[in-house]
């Protein structure tokens, strides 16, 4: 992570969506399908294929680490003049560990999870969770690519 915060309040942003999403593996394609067109639509300048990643990351681990039931997971997609946020709410008030704070341990290569937090650290700008009404809600920021810096399309 590059960022120190652990607990943030939203703030005003240029345009959000928000979308329930239902509790089941099924709100992972759901989610980077929203993250994709947000970004695409408003020509963002936020890296897409980044922020499809660590949405998936973030949807999946509410997915799997809350008791499933009738609760909805949300998705908030803010973007901003400097970047964007994406944000997953769920109904569990327990943060989620290592998020913000490495636990010093290397993920186990031969294992299929345990990386997902790990994503989230290194590739966002900044990150972290808030407690909400309802249980919480844990956030990625990504920065705005200068103009200079984006891949121009494909002619021909």
């Amino acid at each position: 992570m590059n960022g120190p915060a652990l607990h943030e309040l939203p703030s005003a942003s240029a345009a959000s969506w928000r979308i329930a999403l239902p509790h089941s593996a099924a709100a992972v394609p759901v989610a980077r399908a929203l993250v994709r067109t947000a970004l695409a639509e408003l020509e963002h300048g936020a890296d897409t294929d980044t922020a499809e990643l660590l949405t998936a990351e973030l949807v999946a681990n509410a997915v799997e680490h809350t008791a499933a039931g009738d609760a909805p997971i949300e998705l908030v997609v803010e973007l901003r003049p400097t970047g964007c946020q994406v944000e997953v709410h769920d109904h569990d008030p327990v943060p989620p560990g290592d998020l913000t704070r490495p636990s010093g341990q290397e993920p186990d290569p031969w294992q299929e999870h345990g990386r997902g937090l790990l994503l989230i650290r290194a590739l966002s700008s900044s990150c972290g969770h808030r407690p909400t009404d309802k249980g919480k809600a844990v956030w990625f920021r990504l920065a705005a690519v200068p103009q200079q810096w984006r891949p121009r399309p494909a002619t021909g």
